[in-house]
């Protein structure tokens, strides 16, 4: 009987090491390059994902969104003033709408340390499914390259390691903004009423993905305004009489929101103030990126509506939210990573953004890079506060050079019926025909 059970045991270990080792041992042929690409990209994701939502957050950073955050939630649990912020200091201000403190009032019923490590853990997933669900509406499955290669990327960014360490809400939104579009893209009604919900739900939280509602209203998908309009207004007039000092917010955080601020804000007034540009050049610059969001969106609806779905959805959207982060007062340069459903369409083959120029510019505003010369802090300052700026300004005006050089094109050509893609790319019912 000890001998049986001797012998298993090492048959058993036998078998474990031969599947261990069966990773390491020579193959009997080349691998792949997508297989080699895999081997490469899945640990470096990982532990990429690992680094930022564990090591990064746990050290934490000198700004820290959440406190006036878990202040907030405390204060309304108590039934104490929330928006009572002294906006002359240029910490982290608590700025959402009473609807979106009473979202937020749970995390006041917990410690701080533990509250703060929740909203780590939330926001860590949100942005985790988010990957995912991009990859499908991309028609990318895990066994892909572009699973690890898209996850390396995104938690590479400035955009989301800062959102994850400043304990910030946007994986959420990001989420929430994916929801928006592939339930628009689904073509069902009932999908309508869904997608209207989930932007709904963000703008209940912060303005951030308001310009997006300009989708649905041009693509006739009325039924998702509805729900998209009446949450936040349902949820915020539900929370006024549970907030005791709801007239501070309208006397008080509403203008500052309103107001441009000349530090920690990306957007061409806000740089111009802190830079001291003079008042014409601020307001030349806000027309003329308003002019090419104006151009760009037209061209797009025009050609790309109805011709190609998810390329007229992800990158208008990403037109839209670039000329709100620009002309608008306030934006953060950790916004950006609500781009990444636009950026994720350099995987198509008319995508407007495979060249060099519009990679400059993602660069700018991706990059974890800190430009500071500390020696020559006249042009080090400019290099490294004008990056997300420039980035942005740069990303929308390639958007709109190629779309109507595109345009031009077709014109000369005589194809502008069949839309205005280079002559040299196939056509869906070509590569349908072709993937059949």
């Amino acid at each position: 009987m000890y001998g049986a059970l001797v012998t298993a045991a090492d048959s058993t270990r036998t078998r474990l090491r031969d599947g261990v080792l069966a990773a390491f041992a020579p193959r009997t042929g080349a691998p792949s390059a997508a297989t080699i690409l895999r081997s490469v990209l899945w640990p470096a994701a990982i532990l990429s994902v690992l680094h930022r939502s564990i090591i990064l957050t746990a050290n934490g950073n000198i700004t820290d969104d959440f406190k006036p955050v878990y202040r907030a939630a405390l204060n309304f649990r108590r039934g104490w003033d929330i928006y009572n912020e002294h906006f002359d200091y240029v910490d982290p201000h608590y700025l959402y709408f009473p609807g979106g403190t009473l979202l937020l009032a749970p995390f006041g019923y917990l410690p701080f340390g533990p509250s703060r490590y929740l909203f780590i853990l939330i926001n860590t997933v949100a942005i985790l499914l988010a990957w995912y669900l991009l990859l499908r509406l991309f028609n990318y499955t895990l066994a892909s390259v572009a699973a690890p290669a898209l996850l390396l990327a995104m938690f590479c960014t400035e955009s989301v390691t800062s959102t994850l360490v400043f304990t910030n809400i946007n994986g959420c939104i990001l989420l929430l903004e994916v929801l928006f579009l592939r339930w628009l893209l689904d073509g069902r009604v009932s999908r309508q009423w869904w997608a209207g919900l989930a932007i709904g739900l963000t703008l209940v939280l912060k303005p951030v993905l308001g310009p997006l509602l300009l989708l649905p209203l041009l693509n006739r998908q009325w039924r998702a305004l509805v729900p998209a309009i009446a949450l936040p207004i349902v949820i915020n007039l539900a929370a006024l009489p549970l907030v005791s000092d709801p007239k501070d917010f309208f006397t008080r955080t509403v203008p500052y929101i309103l107001g441009t601020r000349d530090y920690f804000n990306s957007s061409i007034e806000g740089n111009g103030v802190y830079f001291g540009l003079p008042t014409w050049l601020i307001v030349f610059l806000r027309i003329l990126f308003t002019l090419l969001a104006i151009g760009s969106v037209w061209l797009l609806y025009r050609y790309y509506r109805t011709r190609d779905p998810l390329f007229w959805f992800t990158t208008s959207s990403g037109v839209l939210l670039l000329w709100s982060w620009l002309v608008l007062s306030l934006s953060q340069g950790y916004y950006s990573m609500m781009l990444f459903p636009f950026l994720m369409t350099v995987v198509r083959p008319n995508s407007l953004i495979r060249n060099w120029p519009a990679w400059l510019g993602i660069y700018g505003f991706m990059t974890l890079d800190n430009w500071l010369l500390f020696n020559w802090m006249r042009y080090g300052r400019a290099l490294q506060y004008l990056k997300i700026t420039y980035g942005w300004s740069l990303l929308l005006i390639v958007v709109f050079t190629v779309l109507y050089f595109r345009y031009l094109d077709a014109k000369a050509e005589n194809r502008l019926d069949g839309g205005i893609d280079p002559a040299w790319l196939p056509t869906e019912q070509e590569r349908a025909s072709v993937e059949a």
